[in-house]
């Protein structure tokens, strides 16, 4: 069987119709990750007795003829997303042996729909970076070619649909992680707006910025597992308590009249060439679709890196600083005074990109330093905010790369901090305005490396740029990687 062309439409058809089972579909992708992942090394941690499981479950729903959308899909599990009596290390040796007691509300949604889960995604530790190359335990690479990253930090979740070793798959983005990985690994990676979906039992990264969403195939199976996922949580005081909305209820619709805008400053220097011609081509598909494409100005641009920087390592650095060998986390075996057990617990538990941002956060918000940099950074924030405010008065989505290159080689940029911050360019301002955007695949280079464009909506509005994602895969065929 072709798993690459399992989308969990067809995979809800087959599983409906008899033709497979839940349990044959998922020793299929459990036979795959045995084969495969050794060489990808999308996954942290495999379940393959809870997932068969799973699968004995769901099939008894499908057999009651009560099984939700999800019943039997196999799914892979980012790994600072909680799960109950499953290994949840977030890539990290400081959580190394860290065994949650409690599902994730998100996990608790996708059990209720009888989900299959497979395993827990790689990352970069404690989703900090863009090339899951800062992952302690597996450094995961892009199966379009391995000896690319795969982007980060969601690199495990979109490498494993992209290499189909999972239907579908959970990420969290802070500044890109959804959307960058999946444009590097040729698949389709959806950030909803900030607080539609719970972040109870997500690992914090940022908590202003973090937020959950799917990885998989393309538009359609991201909004049924959008709406899975959604909605009010009592335990996450952020959460919206907005009425979820059908995503797929636009699927399918014209998108005649709809208003494109294409910020200038997204398709500037620093971009690449083909990057840069294959996203205006994709406008010019949209144009002839009946579309409207307005250009436009976002200036606040060039100062969004460093905010985002700011903000989220400030956050982090409050975040993380719970893990100290004695509350929480690796404990070292060396250390005569409390303060050397901290120290050297941290030493050992953190990698050497965590403990950079934890620096950047501390010396953020030290006295003295503070209005400088927080503060400012802050500022930005509202005026970013106030710069997509104004472009979505005439328009109705925002068209832009996902990346300003496609997928480097594993040996490049890596001991490069400023290089790999810089990458972010293209997606940080989403999470810093607290918008929904999604990355779909729009063509690819001339090494045959998958190029991704973003299309960036009005807050709560998922269905529509859902909706402009969808008709554009209509009409575009992606290409499989071969392993």
């Amino acid at each position: 069987m072709d798993y690459s062309q399992f989308t969990i439409e067809t995979l809800r058809s087959m599983l409906d119709r008899k033709e497979i089972s839940a349990p044959e579909l998922t020793q299929g992708y459990l036979d795959r990750i045995a084969k495969y992942d050794d060489t990808i090394k999308s996954y942290i941690t495999v379940t393959p007795e809870l997932a068969m499981t799973d699968a004995q479950a769901a099939q008894k729903k499908i057999d009651a003829g009560t099984g939700g959308l999800l019943c039997g899909i196999p799914m892979a599990i980012k790994d600072n997303i909680c799960t109950e009596g499953i290994r949840t290390t977030c890539a990290s040796r400081m959580l190394e042996e860290f065994i949650p007691p409690y599902n994730a509300t998100v996990m608790e949604k996708l059990k209720a729909q009888n989900i299959v889960m497979l395993g827990k995604a790689s990352m970069d530790e404690f989703a900090m970076g863009g090339s899951t190359q800062t992952s302690a335990f597996a450094k995961t690479r892009n199966p379009f070619h391995t000896e690319c990253v795969p982007g980060g930090s969601s690199g495990g979740s979109a490498a494993c649909v992209s290499a189909s070793l999972a239907a579908a798959a959970l990420g969290s983005d802070t500044g890109g992680s959804i959307r960058q990985p999946a444009a590097f690994c040729g698949v389709t990676g959806l950030k909803p707006t900030y607080g539609r979906v719970s972040r109870y039992g997500l690992v914090a990264f940022a908590s202003s910025l973090d937020q959950i969403g799917p990885i998989a195939k393309n538009a359609r199976d991201c909004a049924w597992i959008l709406g899975s996922i959604a909605g009010y949580d009592p335990h996450d005081g952020t959460v919206s308590k907005r009425a979820v909305d059908d995503y797929t209820a636009k699927l399918g619709k014209d998108i005649h009249g709809l208003k494109i805008a294409l910020p200038k400053e997204f398709y500037a220097e620093g971009i690449d060439a083909e990057v840069r011609e294959t996203v205006m081509k994709a406008a010019k598909t949209y144009e002839e679709m009946g579309v409207e494409l307005i250009e436009c100005s976002m200036p606040s641009l060039k100062y969004a890196v460093a905010a985002y920087y700011l903000i989220s390592s400030a956050e982090a650095s409050s975040n993380l600083s719970r893990y100290d060998g004695i509350k929480f986390g690796h404990r070292s075996k060396i250390g005569d005074t409390f303060n050397e057990l901290i120290c050297n617990s941290r030493g050992e538990g953190f990698g050497d990109e965590v403990k950079r941002r934890i620096l950047l956060g501390n010396y953020a918000l030290s006295s003295g330093y503070y209005d400088a940099y927080y503060g400012k950074a802050l500022a930005l924030k509202q005026r970013i905010a106030a710069e997509y405010a104004r472009i979505f008065e005439t328009c109705d989505v925002i068209l832009t790369p996902t990346t300003p290159s496609v997928a480097y080689t594993v040996h490049e940029n890596i001991s490069d901090p400023v290089k790999m911050y810089q990458a972010d360019i293209c997606t940080v301002t989403v999470n810093i305005a607290s918008l929904p955007a999604i990355s779909t695949t729009c063509g690819y280079n001339a090494a045959g490396m998958p190029i991704g464009m973003s299309i960036v909506g009005k807050q709560f509005d998922e269905a529509t740029i859902l909706q402009v994602a969808d008709a554009f895969e209509q009409q575009f065929t992606p290409v499989a990687p071969v392993l």
